[in-house]
């Protein structure tokens, strides 16, 4: 659940980007949040009873028709119908944040335009490079796909924990977005303290991480326990929070407010009568 929530993280501009200034962060994201984990949660709870039904013989689709059917007779389609709903809607969103993602990091190193034939491109690797692979583990997909979900996971907690303790305990909020777009700004082109932060809190959870193709010491002594997000988290939060302390916060904060300030009297000036 919390691999769920935290993997829509990069959408949350998305959000956000054209509601009213008048409605504020927190009314965001508790609506947010709530309709992202209530959406979720009910298929969860709804996987898992299916999931309990089909036994150990589920392996198929007919397996999962089977299971809807265990509900009552007819269910089996509509769970089907829905799978395939959902399993199409996702995959427009991951190959958009594919999409994004690339886009970004090629911007990292050389300014790129975000035209519609770099979409496409993008769109179009982030397409291969899940195909191919997909194809390459066929016969073991299911297992091989649950660990590249972990993956993804693990790569997150530190992130997460890095972007929370900026937002809520650094910055507090305050930023000029134009600085971040400027590599010889304020920001700088790489947060080494973050990056560091999350390295690190990556490295701490190794020892705990507990999949199919790799187990950690601990996890292993454990029975196979992973504990690595709760290890991960703390670590990566409490280190940026010690790197951050050399920031001029106040000096950034003077800055922000003044491209906020900027920014509000264009938008006055351009107001609709």
């Amino acid at each position: 659940m919390a691999g769920y929530q935290i993997s829509w993280a990069i959408y949350v501009s998305d959000y956000s980007r054209y509601l009213p200034p008048t409605v504020g962060i927190r009314r965001t994201f508790i609506w947010t949040y709530w309709g992202s984990a209530l959406g979720g949660i009910w298929l969860m709870c709804l996987g898992a009873a299916l999931a309990a039904w089909a036994g150990d013989g589920f392996d198929t689709i007919a397996s999962l028709q089977q299971a809807g059917d265990r509900v009552f007779h007819g269910f089996g389609a509509v769970v089907l119908v829905y799978s395939m709903l959902g399993l199409v809607s996702v995959t427009a969103l991951n190959m958009y944040g594919g999409s994004l993602t690339l886009i970004s990091a090629a911007d990292s190193f050389r300014s790129i335009r975000p035209t519609s034939t770099a979409r496409v491109v993008t769109i179009l690797l982030t397409a291969v490079l899940s195909l191919v692979p997909a194809l390459l583990i066929g016969a073991d997909f299911l297992t091989n796909f649950e660990d590249f979900l972990l993956l993804v996971l693990y790569l997150f907690v530190p992130w997460t924990a890095v972007n929370l303790i900026d937002y809520y305990v650094v910055r507090r909020g305050h930023y000029a977005i134009a600085e971040i777009f400027n590599p010889h700004g304020m920001y700088g082109r790489w947060g080494w303290r973050g990056i560091l932060a999350y390295l690190l809190g990556f490295g701490a959870m190794l020892p705990f991480l507990s999949t199919s193709k790799y187990t950690g010491f601990v996890a292993h002594a454990m029975g196979g326990a992973d504990i690595s997000f709760f290890v991960g988290l703390p670590v990566a939060g409490i280190l940026y929070w010690v790197f951050a302390r050399s920031i001029d916060v106040a000096a950034e904060t003077r800055v922000a407010e003044q491209e906020a300030a900027e920014v509000e009297r264009l938008a006055q000036a351009h107001d609709r009568p």
